[in-house]
């Protein structure tokens, strides 16, 4: 089991930053359907390009060179979302795009060396998000009272905040990575097919979803202690995952139109939640000691909670902004992972036998 507290902490933004975006762009481009507005098609784009040196460890190589330290520029992120709600109803959505390109990797499948498919060339664009929703109580019909219900390759996938954060809006430079703890092994950029329902009550705002993982297939390595087993991806046919989060808005209310949790509003609301989410997904991964295969579930919790308060007057769009949560991880006994974002160096695969000499010392430890 692991667990993993983290503060992602205070900071004042100005208006010169305007939250990552611009104000003449504001909520993208928009055609209207009818005359009334209400039935409409509105894209966002979005590019986020990284300019980086990177300073290496002693004996790093960056494509069979020696190198000491890196300068590159890389395409973080390059996407198109849209989005059409046809009736008052019902919502159509897909979000597509690629992610860290840089002059030596992140490049479609099979790119390698020199060429027309040479290192890093031609990204393969794919889906992030596509889906469904229809709105089975609107706002106002029953109450405080709303509900819709989703289905498709989606992202609500509770757990916390920032599992569900905006790639547009974020309180940080950037993700801190471990709060998309799937990330590309059972899901798909941080998204899996399935179903969702969401909606609010009063000030509480739930999202809970139902849904099929990305099979994995890991193989275990065969230890004979049962003490130096350890886990890794392996779903076979995967069981159904159950993820969730519920929270409540004292101040403000934010919108549940769309699933991306907002890093700062920078004055525009007055913004203080608490939440706390869950992912469950039975045997997700498994172990091998003396041939026998034993399989785990995937438990994951968390709590947090986001302020995002006015500093001055309302007209120079300043915020004092704070998020932090407690996260509980459980993949299986002795566990690990670890993910270079944009890597330049990748590390060699490690053999099998490297692999078990690895799991030999966390149990002599």
């Amino acid at each position: 089991m692991k667990k993993i507290i983290t503060f992602i902490g205070l900071a004042l933004i100005s208006s010169s930053l305007y939250s990552q975006g611009s104000p003449d762009y504001g909520n993208g481009l928009k055609l209207n359907l009818n005359p009334e507005g209400d039935k409409y098609v509105r894209f966002i784009l979005w590019n986020q390009i990284w300019l980086r040196n990177t300073e290496m460890n002693p004996g790093t190589m960056v494509s069979d060179e020696a190198t000491k330290n890196s300068w590159n520029i890389g395409n973080r992120r390059l996407r198109a979302l849209a989005y059409a709600q046809i009736t008052k109803r019902y919502m159509v959505l897909m979000h597509f795009g690629i992610n860290n390109q840089t002059f030596i990797n992140g490049g479609g499948s099979g790119s390698t060396g020199t060429g027309v498919y040479g290192n890093g060339k031609k990204p393969q664009m794919f889906f992030h998000d596509a889906w469904n929703e229809y709105a089975v109580v609107l706002p106002g019909e029953a109450g405080e009272f709303s509900l819709s219900l989703g289905a498709g390759l989606h992202y609500y996938m509770g757990l916390s905040r920032m599992t569900m954060a905006s790639t547009l809006n974020f309180l940080t430079v950037d993700s801190p990575i471990f709060t998309w703890p799937l990330i590309d092994n059972s899901d798909q950029f941080a998204r899996q097919m399935g179903m969702f329902a969401k909606g609010k009550y009063g000030k509480f705002e739930y999202r809970f979803s139902l849904n099929k993982p990305f099979a994995t297939n890991i193989a275990p390595v065969d230890v004979t202690n049962p003490a130096a087993r350890v886990a890794v991806d392996n779903n076979g046919n995967p069981e159904f995952s159950k993820a969730g989060y519920v929270e409540y808005q004292f101040l403000d209310s934010e919108s549940n139109l769309l699933p991306f949790k907002v890093g700062s509003y920078l004055g525009t609301k007055k913004v203080f939640n608490l939440g706390a989410g869950f992912y469950h997904q039975k045997d997700g991964t498994r172990t091998s000691v003396n041939s026998q295969i034993e399989k785990h579930d995937i438990a994951l919790f968390a709590i947090d909670a986001f302020a995002d308060l006015l500093l001055g007057n309302a007209k120079n769009k300043m915020a004092l902004s704070a998020y932090t949560g407690f996260y509980n991880y459980n993949f299986g006994p002795n566990y690990l992972r670890n993910l270079g974002i944009m890597n330049l160096a990748p590390m060699t695969p490690i053999s099998s036998e490297t692999k078990r000499l690895q799991a030999q010392e966390i149990y002599n430890q």
